[in-house]
């Protein structure tokens, strides 16, 4: 058998610009090509679009995550490449890979298969720079908050509430905690400080809320790294750090175009973790999708828990984002899992119970129709998959049997049928999860007791005290981002299917005022991870022709 990066360098890619021109109507002049096949839309070409209808906007999510994966991402390109293959006008948004999984443990995020895009390696590895560009901004406003006390401390900045950190896009366990400006008065003030993985970092989040170039700048603005010792925030626009930081973002805000295995287009751009971010690729490419497309197909990281509710609560309640239905991805492997075994019936029949909680989540909290896909994998029987599809009769919700990986488009013409039929009933009522002008308690616990079945939140003292402060600063209309384990509805990982009667564990508050929410980081979650024993670096390779190979 293949593997998907043998499958991806065997495809015969078309150029890019000629695709763009031919499929999208946008003119030549507009697009900035990296290489021959990867290309930035220009934001001008964007702002020409504004006036155009928007088409339907489709959510993949998925059930409560597994180690191995559940195939999210390559079921949003199969759908894309099915609803074009049966005569639909279709593009897919994706995020862009973090460094840090591609070399740690989860591999890359371009999908599988024959639903994939490409150039899968460059996608995965620095793609067009915007993640090196997010860190080298990110860093930038760090460098001149240090300079700024070093050289006199105008604003009366606190070192001891300095909250702004350091950011590389890879997995540094080291790095999460250190000390800077040792080695003496030259070197500036001695504090504690630490690293967090690009794709949590706020800028990052800027960059994929921003709607224009303007409101980046604006954003960035209002970011505050730290406050004084009467607990008043300072800002970047207050450091004079917003308009360099937009000018290296500049390039970046423009979004990335590619293709699929299938010659169908595909925006890629932005890429926050959902587990400690908010889970969705930028706004202004969907946006941008939606003015040239007749059905967009976007993902929402991990489970319809973390992605699909920052989705709706963080981004849709941003930008006026409407989906049609959204798409629930399970495979009978994480199902079993969530049983408490690798097979046998009775697990499957045990773990169904996680597909019952996310389905009555999509319909009931956010609103919207909803279809379950099961991602078919080579293992599974007959019998395993008529009891899931007997479960979604049982629940009104139509299940879909998908083949993407195998069969690429044609895999996924039921479903994408079943998307078209949703999106055409109107069913859709999307709807928050909460109003803005809840306190940001009674936001989590909303969340907690809404979609996880928690019974309780649990505040620790530090976290406690960053609530009163964030709510008497004026920052408690913002929403709320949960940062936890994907691999539970629980703040414990251990905690699989559908636990009830848990505790959410708030241990950390952290303002994020120019992306517009406020981050809660839960249970032992981590913002900067760690490799694992056997990292995937260990098998990536490159040969003397500099063909790459073991990246997934």
């Amino acid at each position: 058998m293949r593997t998907d990066i043998e499958i991806a360098q065997a495809a015969t890619l078309q150029p890019i610009v000629p695709l763009a021109v031919r499929r999208l109507g946008v003119p030549e002049g507009s697009l900035s090509p990296y290489g021959r096949y990867k290309a930035k839309l220009s934001l001008e070409q964007i702002e020409k679009l504004q006036g155009r209808p928007d088409g339907h906007l489709v959510l993949v999510t998925a059930i409560t995550p597994t180690p191995p994966g559940e195939g999210k991402t390559t079921t949003t390109v199969g759908l894309g490449d099915a609803l074009n293959h049966i005569g639909q006008n279709a593009i897919i948004c994706l995020r862009e890979p973090s460094l840090g999984p591609c070399f740690g443990m989860k591999g890359g995020a371009a999908g599988g298969g024959l639903a994939q895009i490409v150039p899968m390696e460059d996608i995965n590895l620095h793609f067009t720079g915007d993640f090196h560009a997010i860190a080298l901004a990110n860093n930038l406003l760090a460098a001149l908050i240090d300079n700024h006390v070093h050289h006199g401390n105008a604003l009366g900045l606190d070192v001891r509430r300095i909250v702004w950190r350091r950011v590389v896009d890879m997995n540094d366990r080291a790095l999460r905690e250190i000390t800077v400006a040792l080695g003496g008065p030259g070197n500036g003030y001695p504090r504690e400080d630490g690293f967090d993985i690009v794709v949590a970092s706020e800028v990052m989040a800027i960059l994929c809320l921003a709607t224009s170039l303007a409101d980046l700048k604006e954003r960035l603005g209002r970011i505050v790294v730290g406050y004084t010792s009467s607990k008043l925030p300072i800002t970047a626009r207050q450091l004079k750090a917003d308009g360099a930081m937009a000018a290296l973002l500049k390039d970046a805000l423009a979004p990335n175009l590619v293709q699929t295995l299938e010659g169908n287009p595909a925006f890629v751009h932005g890429g926050p973790f959902a587990n400690i971010a908010h889970g969705c690729n930028s706004l202004i490419a969907t946006q941008t999708a939606l003015k040239l497309a007749d059905y967009v197909v976007t993902e929402a990281g991990f489970g319809a828990d973390l992605g699909a509710e920052k989705f709706i609560d963080i981004k849709c309640r941003q930008s006026g984002l409407r989906p049609g239905c959204a798409v629930i991805v399970a495979t009978v492997r994480a199902l079993r899992h969530h049983g408490g075994a690798l097979q046998g019936l009775e697990a499957l029949q045990e773990g169904l119970a996680n597909l019952r909680r996310h389905v009555a989540n999509v319909r009931l909290h956010y609103g919207l129709p909803a279809i379950v896909s099961i991602n078919r994998f080579d293992g599974d029987t007959p019998e395993e998959i008529a009891m899931i599809e007997r479960e979604c009769a049982a629940l009104e919700v139509p299940c879909v049997l998908a083949s993407h990986w195998a069969e690429g488009g044609a895999g996924a013409a039921e479903l994408a049928r079943e998307v078209v039929k949703a999106c055409a009933s109107g069913a859709a009522r999307m709807q928050l999860l909460y109003e803005d002008e809840l306190p940001l308690d009674e936001k989590i616990a909303a969340v907690a007791r809404k979609i996880y079945h928690a019974e309780s939140v649990d505040w620790e003292p530090k976290a406690r005290a960053q609530l009163g402060e964030l709510q008497a600063l004026g920052f408690g209309g913002l929403p709320v981002c949960i940062a936890k384990t994907q691999y539970s509805f629980s703040s414990d990982a251990k905690l699989l299917a559908a636990p009830i009667g848990h505790a959410l564990r708030v241990r950390e508050l952290r303002l994020n005022a120019g992306a517009g929410f406020v981050t809660a980081i839960c249970g032992d979650i981590m913002t900067m991870p760690g490799l694992p024993k056997v990292p995937a670096a260990e098998r990536i390779d490159v040969d003397a022709h500099g063909r790459i190979s073991g990246l997934f």
